[in-house]
């Protein structure tokens, strides 16, 4: 019942976001009826459904293609709308101001225009303050005063008028282009004082220019992050002194990668790629902990052979992440032996100067497969060094209670996608990075791979070489 009414939630605020987007992009942009808004809307109900697609065409079992069909539209339209969305809500803040921008200036023509037409005619000062104030010019004002003139047979005679006297008609314009000024001045000051009230070619041009500036700075953020990923992982270097480290094992060098995610979109290039950076730091130990596949050996098994080809003079180790449950851990686990990797589930290695240990993810334990902590570590000689491959940083407090030195970790993909690195420091002690637990060091990998959008924006993808340190030495 609590996932259902989850899952509802979830999918109204999308629905509320799609709406908002499309309004911005499409509904203030293009005129009813046209092939823009007809082709916008179009988008707006397809780009969701892929992405519904593409999260769930994996767990219901789909054909890979059709997996590998969905996925990169369906997860590149999950990125897009974020970057998309945060775009649009910083255009909300400069909508209005704009907006006024546009409005002084379109009041600032009219004022210049109003006084090209020569106004300033001091007989109509009169006449303006009576026009502003309700009341008609008297016309005797109008007219210069003098004798009567006698009346002529021309006055008897209905034929024409006699012609306005020169000085009449040009009062008279002038009274007419003061109005016109005082009307003028009078709009202009109600459109600086409401902006919000504007025109609606106005409105238009806002609204077109702030969804454009929005898409460009959205899609150049998603093209940034995709690039990202497809160039592969950076390599980084940490020293992690150790007290318990003989001085033989000073400088040892352990290559920790995580959250590969070979899948519908990563393949085998992108595993090759990481092979090749791992094997160029000519690490003495290779750990993977973790996510290293989204689907099945059937399907991806293929896409990881090129994982035999890691070169470690201590081999190389692997454990379990949350990703392996969903796609098959055992049949995973047994493909990398057979790749050459050494699994460790819930076990320990002694190597020359530490012990090595590996714990399953919290995710077997739906299956009886769970972290075991006392079997791994319970037995051990507490007076060695230990290192601990696990999964998600949140068992260091575990770790911290079986006398782990270090603890290598990933899961978080340190955010992946900004601002998601802020949603990941609330569910783990460390998004990223080394950090101390009493007596224990965690260090958390961002992982070389990406999951869902393989897009990275403030959280690059990695390869950490981490070098042991003795403080015998």
């Amino acid at each position: 019942m609590v996932f259902v009414l989850v899952a509802l939630v979830v999918l109204a605020l999308l629905a509320s976001v799609h709406r908002y987007v499309w309004r911005r992009f499409v509904g203030d942009t293009t005129a009813p009826g046209s092939t823009l808004r007809r082709v916008g809307t179009v988008a707006a109900f397809v780009l969701p459904l892929l992405s519904l697609g593409a999260m769930t065409s994996g767990r219901i079992g789909a054909p890979f293609w059709l997996q590998q069909v969905l996925a990169w539209p369906g997860f590149l339209w999950l990125a897009c709308l974020l970057y998309l969305t945060l775009a649009l809500l910083v255009g909300e803040a400069v909508r209005p101001f704009l907006g006024r921008v546009l409005a002084r200036r379109d009041a600032a023509a009219a004022a210049r225009t109003t006084a090209g037409t020569g106004t300033s005619v001091p007989a109509a000062e009169g006449t303006v303050a009576a026009t502003a104030n309700g009341t008609r010019p008297r016309t005797e004002e109008l007219v210069p005063a003098g004798p009567p003139r006698p009346a002529t047979p021309a006055d008897r005679t209905p034929a024409t008028a006699p012609p306005a006297e020169p000085e009449a008609e040009a009062e008279a314009e002038a009274v007419r282009d003061a109005e016109g000024a005082v009307q003028a001045e009078t709009e202009a000051k109600t459109a600086a004082a409401a902006p919000g009230i504007a025109h609606p070619s106005r409105r238009l041009f806002v609204s077109r220019v702030v969804g454009g500036a929005a898409a460009a700075a959205g899609l150049a953020t998603v093209g940034y992050g995709t690039h990202n990923v497809l160039s592969g992982p950076s390599v980084k270097r940490v020293t992690v002194p150790l007290a318990k480290l003989p001085r033989a094992a000073h400088g040892f060098r352990i290559a920790v990668v995580s959250d590969i995610h070979i899948g519908p979109i990563l393949g085998r290039a992108h595993t090759r790629r990481i092979v090749d950076t791992i094997n160029s730091t000519s690490p003495d130990l290779v750990a993977v902990v973790g996510d290293l596949v989204d689907g099945s050996v059937a399907d991806l098994g293929s896409a990881a052979e090129p994982l035999a080809g890691l070169r470690a003079r201590h081999g190389s180790f692997f454990v379990t992440g949350n990703h392996e449950y969903f796609s098959g851990a055992e049949q995973w686990v047994n493909h990398v032996r057979e790749l050459g990797l050494i699994p460790l589930e819930n076990a320990r290695v002694e190597l020359g100067g530490f012990d090595l240990a590996g714990v399953n993810d919290i995710a077997g334990e739906t299956e009886g497969q769970g972290p075991d902590f006392v079997r791994a570590l319970g037995d051990r000689d507490r007076s060695r060094a230990a290192v601990l491959l696990a999964h998600q940083p949140v068992v260091i407090h575990d770790a911290v209670e079986h006398g782990v030195d270090l603890q290598l970790s990933g899961h978080t993909h340190g955010g992946q996608l900004w601002p998601g690195n802020y949603l990941a420091e609330l569910a783990n002690p460390t998004v990223a990075g080394l950090e101390r637990y009493g007596d224990t060091q965690l260090f958390v990998s961002r992982g070389a791979g990406a999951w869902g959008p393989p897009v990275r924006v403030g959280a690059p993808a990695d390869i950490t070489v981490v070098q042991l340190a003795s403080r015998q030495a």
